[in-house]
């Protein structure tokens, strides 16, 4: 990348200019609201709220998805292998996390991290708020959940 000097700086120092291989596109260089989750259907049962705020079902990105999970009482979903890392901070209540060796009970104010590859089955038997980010974002390509 170009750099250059600029009078008055102490020797040395360069200023670097950004080029067009510096920033992707104008959209994420700008700072934007998000006014609205998208609300996307959940697997499992009882049905939970997903509140997507960044992803690939909200705003089309592929690099991270960012969601607020609201999950009755007894929710659970079948076992899955995903290829993304997901972290998880539960808000409320907590969250169980079962994994082949152990399950976590991941409570208010904590956080998991799953990375990717590792099957991984998520319930809520009392329920729970947390929020759920995917690197890269979550996909239905990407999660490979077994079925039942």
């Amino acid at each position: 990348m170009p750099c250059r000097t600029r009078p008055g700086l102490p020797a040395g120092a360069q200023i670097r200019k950004l080029d067009a291989l510096s920033v992707r596109n104008k959209e994420e260089a700008v700072a934007f609201l998000v006014q609205a989750p998208s609300v996307i259907t959940a697997a499992g049962s009882p049905p939970k709220t997903i509140e997507e705020f960044a992803g690939l079902a909200s705003d089309g990105s592929r690099a991270v998805s960012i969601a607020r999970m609201r999950s009755p009482a007894g929710w659970s979903e079948p076992a899955q292998t995903p290829e993304f890392d997901e972290y998880t901070l539960v808000l409320a209540g907590e969250v169980h996390v079962e994994q082949e060796r152990e399950t976590l009970v991941v409570r208010a104010g904590q956080a998991v991290r799953v990375p990717a590859g590792e099957r991984v089955r998520y319930s809520t038997p009392g329920g729970a708020d947390y929020v759920s980010v995917c690197l890269p974002a979550f996909s239905p390509d990407l999660v490979h959940r077994e079925e039942g």
